[in-house]
């Protein structure tokens, strides 16, 4: 009864920062405060009710318009609320397994993993949807999730081995650490360097250095470095349902210089890796004999 509680407490409460961080995605990329106003429909300025500010149902009642100029409102709104709902109930249901255990510091490490992990959820989720609408990876939410996953993780990884690292004192996990994210980043930066020389264009952003390396410090190079596979299997697969599409056949030079949010893919991979990542890299060493 207590897991059931505890997840669904934190899946309600996902949804309510998941309604926040609606807020900031429509406002970070105009140079908004996120304070004020108060919640507003974007085309005509309509100061929403209480009632047209609940998490995914107010979207459901309303049938994803506005109540007063019946403009369409964004699939994004209830997509986001969801995916951090449903990523941090997910993340609590893990935390009840060990809830009741005698060994305090086994309960007390798993509490940080577990609210680390929520916050990297919250950021991941921010960035798909900013790398998406805006191909924007802001600096303000890399560069500190970057330096909080580094901490994290260097002081959990010697008195816990479930963030893919062996057990170490801090300090050697602290330089492996620092290896791990230096690394994954530079993937992105040679990728990006060799695009350019061959194609004599910019193809990837320093934005999708910085989030390989803030996935390095949350889960390691291998977590990482699956992330960044997924992301290039997602990837191929969008552009190849692209290249299918009428519009790509019409307008090929057009559908040629298009850009994909590999930021987006990325942490879906990321999302992904955090969740199955371990058990996933488990069976391809096993199928490849490694």
């Amino acid at each position: 009864m207590i897991r059931i509680l505890a997840t669904a407490f934190a899946g309600l409460l996902g949804l309510a920062f998941g309604s926040f961080l609606n807020v900031c995605l429509s406002r970070w990329p105009a140079g908004e405060s996120i304070v004020h106003p108060r919640s507003h429909c974007r085309n005509c300025a309509h100061t929403l009710a209480w009632w047209e500010n609940i998490p995914l149902l107010s979207w459901m009642f309303l049938r994803g318009r506005c109540r007063n100029c019946r403009t369409a409102i964004s699939w994004r709104y209830p997509l986001v609320e969801l995916a951090v709902g449903v990523l941090w109930a997910l993340q609590a249901w893990r935390y009840s397994e060990v809830i009741g255990q005698p060994d305090v510091t086994t309960v007390n490490i798993a509490l940080a993993h577990t609210l680390g992990m929520m916050v990297l959820y919250w950021m991941l989720v921010a960035l798909a949807a900013l790398d998406a609408e805006n191909l924007w990876l802001p600096n303000f939410i890399t560069i500190p999730g970057i330096t909080l996953g580094f901490i994290l993780t260097a002081i959990l990884a010697p008195l816990d081995d479930s963030w893919w690292l062996d057990r170490r004192t801090w300090e050697s996990a602290a330089v492996v650490d620092l290896a791990h994210l230096l690394i994954a980043a530079s993937l992105i930066l040679i990728i990006r360097w060799l695009y350019k020389l061959i194609r004599h264009r910019e193809g990837l952003g320093l934005g999708d250095a910085k989030l390989m390396a803030l996935l390095a410090a949350w889960l390691g190079l291998p977590g990482a470095l699956l992330s960044f596979a997924l992301a290039a299997i997602l990837g191929a697969a969008i552009a190849l349902i692209l290249l299918a599409s009428p519009s790509a056949r019409t307008n090929p030079q057009s559908w040629a210089t298009s850009k994909l949010p590999l930021g987006t893919f990325l942490c879906v991979g990321g999302i992904v890796s955090s969740l199955w990542g371990q058990p996933i890299i488990a069976a391809y060493t096993h199928w490849a004999g490694l």
